[in-house]
């Protein structure tokens, strides 16, 4: 727990939410400036600022969670579809500093944006940049 972070004091109880789902390790509540009806968070328990910082064990349970809670936030609200997505770390967008995971429903004709929208221009890059990339990935990953 860190007692600065407002999903922390959420956990504890400390702050009032709109809690939909909840086990020894995760909860689920709506967010407090939705972007849309229905808009979802979830969140470990535990205070890990990324997913880089979360364990294997956690990181099930939160996605676990999103993909069974994305078809009933949708239906809920009646959406035709839905975004779901990670702020992670603060250049991305993260403006609470514990992991937490969208579940953002869509409707036709929202005017929102895909998620390929959220990172500006599209680079270019050649080839062997993208092959170096996906090396590196590829040996990071073993």
């Amino acid at each position: 727990m860190s007692n600065d972070c407002i999903f922390c004091q959420i956990v504890s109880g400390d702050i009032p939410s709109r809690t939909v789902y909840e086990d020894d390790d995760i909860v689920a509540f709506l967010d407090a400036n939705p972007l849309a009806p229905g808009h979802t968070l979830v969140i470990p328990k535990d205070h890990y600022e990324t997913l880089g910082d979360l364990p294997d064990g956690e990181a099930e349970g939160v996605f676990g969670v999103l993909h069974a809670l994305t078809p009933v936030v949708e239906d809920a609200v009646d959406a035709d579809a839905s975004n779901v997505a990670f702020n992670n770390g603060e250049a991305a967008g993260q403006e609470v500093p514990h992991v937490h995971g969208h579940v953002i429903p869509r409707f036709e004709d929202d005017g929102g944006k895909p998620i390929h929208a959220v990172a500006g221009p599209r680079p270019d890059l050649s080839d062997d940049e993208l092959d170096d990339i996906a090396d590196d990935i590829a040996a990071g990953a073993e």
